[in-house]
């Protein structure tokens, strides 16, 4: 049998660390929870370094590389430790609500880290946290009628969804904090460079006063993903219709 990836052994703590030595005063655990309190401090993944982290843990840098080869291996150990295990879904929910409720519970265990938005993504979930919310999410389309394959390519789907809206929102708080004003003047920075013979559709919106009004941005970021998330469950509930 093939070995397995290594990302994957380290996070499922599969991977063999030294024997020889004194008895390590620290575990994989601590490194990891050491490095999600620094990125959370300083709201900011580039904070995170073994230097750091060792700093804070009291112990010297060379004690970190016994459990962590490197920050990639760090990187990817936060990547699945910051998503904590999701909680049931109720039993008595139908598969839209209940993808609902995870997409949200999603964002919402995101927005406790805000650095989240910066983490590489190299692959499929393939971490016990991560795939602890592939398999609620999967479990919510179980009384569907649909085939294993649609029900991946759903929740794969939702997936990219979240993703997305995670990384834009983050990033876009980030600048909204840094700069609210020019948010609030887009509307009116727009109008001066928009030709209505050149972008038509865009000036139409324009005039509909669409971007005039900010408001509270964190609301309204909420509000836009609600928007797309329902309509992406539109096209999933119009998909199972079809095939059932």
């Amino acid at each position: 049998m093939d070995e397995l990836p290594a990302d994957v052994a380290l996070m499922w703590r599969l991977r063999e660390t030294p024997r020889r030595g004194p008895k390590p005063t620290l575990t994989l655990d601590d490194i990891v929870r050491a490095a999600i309190e620094i990125a959370d401090a300083d709201n900011d993944l580039a904070a995170v370094s073994m230097a750091r982290v060792a700093e804070r843990l009291g112990n010297s840098t060379m004690a970190l590389y016994r459990h962590v080869k490197s920050k990639d291996d760090l990187l990817v150990l936060m990547s699945d430790a910051a998503l904590e295990r999701p909680e049931s879904l109720p039993a008595d929910v139908d598969w839209r609500t209940g993808l609902t409720i995870w997409a949200d519970a999603v964002m919402t265990a995101v927005r406790k880290h805000r650095w989240y938005a910066k983490l590489p993504i190299s692959g499929p979930p393939a971490g016990p946290n991560n795939l602890a919310w592939f398999d609620s999410a999967l479990g919510a389309l179980s009384g569907t009628g649909l085939s294993a394959e649609a029900k991946v390519g759903i929740v794969m789907g939702l997936m990219t969804l979240v993703q997305g809206e995670i990384r834009m929102s983050l990033e876009l708080a980030a600048g909204f904090a840094d700069n609210p004003d020019t948010f609030r003047q887009y509307g009116a920075t727009l109008a001066r460079v928009i030709d209505p013979r050149q972008l038509p559709a865009l000036a139409r919106v324009l005039d509909a006063g669409v971007f005039d009004d900010v408001g509270d941005f964190e609301k309204n970021s909420e509000q836009d993903f609600d928007f797309g998330l329902q309509l992406y469950l539109d096209g999933v509930a119009a998909f199972i219709e079809r095939v059932s």
